[in-house]
């Protein structure tokens, strides 16, 4: 799964691009603190000048205008309506023209997507967990929670993957001191990345004002400004009943939004797929007894 896709151009994706066209053509490089230049052939701005001023290469606006970039995500979205300077009636028309719902107010998306739901309907053998921008848990299978604790009871703020890591008790996922620094360098950047793209966001920017206070090794990260990103990694979960599963861990991305969705599987005919096959036999009794004492939310990361 990816933010961005190519194919054939649809009729949305051409009245997209010609929409963008229009937009920029309207925008004096002057306003933008561009020189005009003689040789200029457009009154608006260059695609060049748009994808700087956006942040994405100048080859993905030239896809987009041409209608064969199909899947804007929201973060590219965002980014072209405040280099374009749209209103907020224009960005909303340019979020309808990509078949994306707009982010309200500059805050986390938390909504999961039908195609996300199907995803954690169709692998019910499979520990699958769907995390918002900022890391907090919005939903999961029932072998996910089986594995790391039925989060069920929990409120929002307790389900947040980074405050569970760097404030709450220790949960049953071990990490090597090398896996440790590189999980929390690339949350931290995660953390950094969301606050940037929605700014007004009450809970998060309450979450990294808590863990700045309470977390020396947070507030060492997040002034750190170090960039990272998540890289496939094995990792040990230390169950009460089936003991230690070794599974592999991968994180992807919702299309055309910003959920992530990690699965954590383990190798055929391996010790650990047979404890996680038992963990489901085990899982689906427990779901109808009284609540599991253990709730506790762990980085499963």
């Amino acid at each position: 799964m990816s933010a961005q896709g190519d194919s054939g151009p649809s009729r949305r994706d051409g009245d997209l691009g010609k929409t963008l066209r229009r937009w920029r053509d309207r925008i004096p490089p002057a306003t933008v603190g561009l020189q005009a230049g003689r040789t200029r052939r457009t009154p608006g701005l260059r695609r060049e000048e748009l994808a700087l001023l956006a942040g994405i290469s100048a080859e993905y606006v030239i896809r987009l205008e041409q209608g064969r970039a199909t899947s804007p995500s929201a973060q590219v979205l965002g980014a072209l309506g405040r280099a374009l300077r749209l209103s907020e009636a224009e960005r909303a028309h340019l979020f309808a023209l990509a078949g994306q719902p707009e982010p309200v107010d500059g805050r986390l998306p938390h909504r999961v997507t039908p195609g996300v739901q199907r995803l954690l309907d169709q692998m019910p053998s499979t520990p699958v967990g769907v995390y918002d921008a900022a890391w907090t848990l919005v939903a999961f299978n029932r072998l996910h929670a089986a594995l790391l604790g039925d989060p069920s009871s929990l409120p929002q703020r307790d389900r947040n993957l980074v405050r569970q890591h760097f404030t709450g008790v220790p949960g049953p996922v071990r990490h090597t001191p090398d896996q440790q620094s590189r999980f929390e360098t690339a949350v931290v950047f995660d953390l950094r990345s969301a606050s940037t793209r929605y700014p007004t966001d009450p809970v998060l920017r309450r979450l990294v004002t808590d863990l700045r206070g309470t977390s020396p090794r947070f507030a060492a990260l997040w002034e750190a400004h170090e960039v990272s990103g998540h890289m496939l990694h094995t990792k040990t979960v230390h169950h009460p009943e089936v003991g230690p599963v070794h599974l592999d861990c991968d994180i992807l991305t919702e299309p055309g939004g910003d959920l992530r969705i990690v699965i954590l599987t383990a190798p055929p005919g391996s010790d650990s797929a047979s404890r996680l096959g038992l963990l489901d036999v085990i899982g689906t009794q427990q779901m109808t007894e009284p609540p599991h004492p253990r709730h506790s939310v762990t980085p499963s990361t």
